[in-house]
């Protein structure tokens, strides 16, 4: 089990998008050098910053009121984890590309077979070439597929059209994420807040200061 300070923490440039995580260590040392804040959200969706002054008296009284979360001590106060912070001054978003790898095809696809459009564990998956080799595909983002083996094997080396069978979605390079160069169970795990501002629903969320 990760002890508290190794847990993951979604990082926002100062413009509010997603950049980076980082450890809730590393978290709580750019709260203290005041070159982030943390981001809170409360029920009904609305964003809420804090200073780490301000972080400490609300997980204060959160914690009195009987919130349970993850928390560090001080000598004299108690601070619950944050789980984003938004950068002060940066406002860059990282230039990365996702390196093309067999795992993440099935990240970018969902582990979802592009054919038959069912869900499977990884070992039941396949990569196929859209446009096979043999007639000139390329081992490209755009032309590779999350297939399952019984889709993948009824396709065999045929095109789209001869064997009426196309993927559900036009393949093409992914967008980088923070969380998508890990590993699908930190994937599974990444907190739901963070699902604001990785897919974020501009009719469903509220900032305040």
């Amino acid at each position: 089990m990760d002890a508290p300070l190794d847990k993951q923490v979604l990082v926002l440039n100062r413009l509010w998008q997603p950049v980076n995580t980082c450890s809730a260590r590393r978290a709580f040392t750019l709260l203290f050098l005041d070159h982030a804040q943390v981001v809170d959200c409360d029920e009904n969706n609305v964003f809420f910053t804090h200073d780490i002054d301000s972080w400490g008296s609300h997980s204060s009284s959160s914690l009195r009121s009987g919130l349970r979360g993850d928390c560090v001590h001080s000598i004299s106060r108690a601070f619950l984890l944050p789980k984003i912070i938004v950068l002060q001054s940066f406002d860059r978003l990282p230039k990365k590309e996702i390196k093309f790898t067999r795992e993440n095809v099935f990240q970018r696809d969902g582990y979802t077979c592009q054919y038959c459009d069912i869900t499977f564990e990884m070992k039941e998956l396949n990569i196929d070439h859209v446009i096979p080799r043999d007639k000139g595909g390329k081992t490209t983002w755009e032309n590779v597929v999350c297939s399952c083996i019984r889709c993948n094997t009824k396709k065999a080396n045929k095109l789209p059209a001869e064997a009426n069978m196309f993927p559900s979605q036009k393949p093409a390079a992914p967008r980088w994420r923070p969380f998508l160069s890990g590993t699908r169970h930190a994937q599974q795990h990444y907190d739901e807040a963070w699902r604001h501002f990785l897919n974020p629903d501009p009719s469903g969320v509220e900032l305040t200061g």
